[in-house]
């Protein structure tokens, strides 16, 4: 397939063509020119308008329904939802029914997902059931195509399985990403404890459930000499805990949500359950401190964190309603609210995430295979229920206005333009 992509500004740190703009030609996947180029009569063309050119986006933190809740999502919604909001790679937390946790069952997804122009890849449990008592089968999973474990939003409570989990992973290499929250601390809180929790008449969930989890972690994997991934971190205290570890030569990465770098507590006041996350939505110090995280280089990555979910579990009373929000098409117009410029974008959500996970890092030069996504960050789109593309309808942000839109993406010979 052969494209033409005209007046496009490359935002690509890795290339010599960064913050340049010019044309990129593609023939059979991979990138033959850049530069001021001519359309040949055999190919596409694609007038970007001077839109921005990256690597494509990949997201490692997202759940579809399949198996078991196929209704909330699909293989191939999840993947239409992926392209509209930029993302040419998917790691896939297992926490489906059955839980993905055994090589027939990473088997199953990669082959359900083939041929696409997403790359959907496997992520399987740490824990068999994600119960944390035993291990799963993970060296049999990595060797089937599991890029990572984790049990997903289970924070592994025991302190010892936790250290065998990161001993045992050690021999192969395998990355462990695991959600930070000391159970006996949160306790059945759902939002941040603070003065806005008093005010709702809400259990609050301190901060210190989450910065008890990633300090214990931390030791853990120093002492264990080994890796460590600590996903959805929603803290200033979880920032400087990281940054400190980092400093310390300990083998930490983390990420965070798009939505907690815009949204905070005060949304809750009426109560919405859209915005009912995990971790809860934090104050603006939170916010303050985990943009300063990104750009110091404390966070590594950008994840969407997309949790669908049908209404009847979302258009309930706030404490009985499910955690989370779909959100791989809102990622981009939240990071540009957030006032993210687009050499960061690139880095914390297209080059930073592959490189965690040991993938080949897209790159935009000539010769390299075909893996980018294009975008406007000044042109507006309403999200409603034509533009969204999930089976699920739970984020507060539909029926908006957004900032920010994906108006291509390019992988596996592939291509779809909004």
């Amino acid at each position: 397939m052969n494209l033409l992509v005209k007046n496009v500004t490359v935002a690509d740190p890795q290339s010599k063509f960064n913050s340049q703009q010019c044309d990129v030609r593609v023939e059979n996947g991979k990138i033959k020119n850049i530069g001021k180029l001519t359309a040949d009569k055999n190919e596409t063309v694609f007038d970007a308008h001077g839109a921005f050119l990256t690597p494509g986006f990949f997201d490692l933190n997202c759940i579809a329904g399949d198996p078991g809740f196929e209704t909330k999502e699909d293989i191939q919604t999840l993947t239409a939802t992926a392209k509209a909001g930029g993302f040419t790679g998917l790691a896939l937390l297992p926490q489906t029914s059955p839980v993905v946790q055994s090589k027939s069952q990473v088997e199953y997804i990669i082959n359900k997902a083939k041929n696409n122009l997403v790359d959907v890849l496997p992520v399987g449990a740490i824990s068999q059931n994600r119960e944390a008592k035993e291990l799963a089968e993970l060296f049999d999973m990595q060797q089937a195509g599991a890029v990572a474990f984790s049990d997903g939003d289970k924070a592994l409570q025991d302190d010892g399985f936790m250290s065998r989990a990161l001993q045992y992973a050690k021999g192969f290499d395998a990355l462990l990403m695991v959600y930070p929250e000391n159970k006996s601390i949160a306790g059945k809180s759902q939002i941040n404890e603070s003065k806005n929790s008093v005010l709702l008449g809400m259990k609050g969930l301190p901060a210190l459930a989450e910065e008890m989890h990633i300090a214990r972690d931390i030791f853990l994997a120093s002492y264990n000499e080994t890796k460590i991934h600590i996903s959805n971190i929603s803290t200033a205290g979880a920032v400087a805990l990281i940054r400190k570890a980092k400093k310390d030569g300990v083998q930490v990465s983390c990420d965070v949500t798009a939505h907690h770098l815009v949204f905070t507590e005060e949304l809750l006041s009426d109560f919405d359950s859209n915005y009912k996350v995990k971790p809860p939505l934090r104050g603006k110090a939170d916010v303050k401190a985990l943009i300063a995280g990104l750009k110091d280089g404390t966070i590594d990555a950008i994840t969407s964190q997309h949790r669908p979910e049908e209404i009847e579990f979302k258009n309930v009373e706030f404490e009985i309603a499910h955690y989370g929000i779909i959100a791989l098409q809102t990622v981009l117009p939240l990071l540009l609210k957030a006032g993210l410029d687009v050499a960061l974008i690139a880095e914390k959500l297209a080059i930073n995430p592959r490189k965690l996970l040991n993938l080949a890092v897209a790159v935009i030069e000539e010769g390299s295979e075909a893996n980018f996504t294009v975008f406007n960050t000044a042109e507006k789109w309403l999200y409603n229920s034509a533009s969204n593309h999930s089976k699920s309808a739970n984020s507060p942000l539909l029926g908006t206005e957004l900032t920010g839109k994906v108006t291509l993406v390019y992988n596996n010979n592939q291509y779809w333009e909004n």
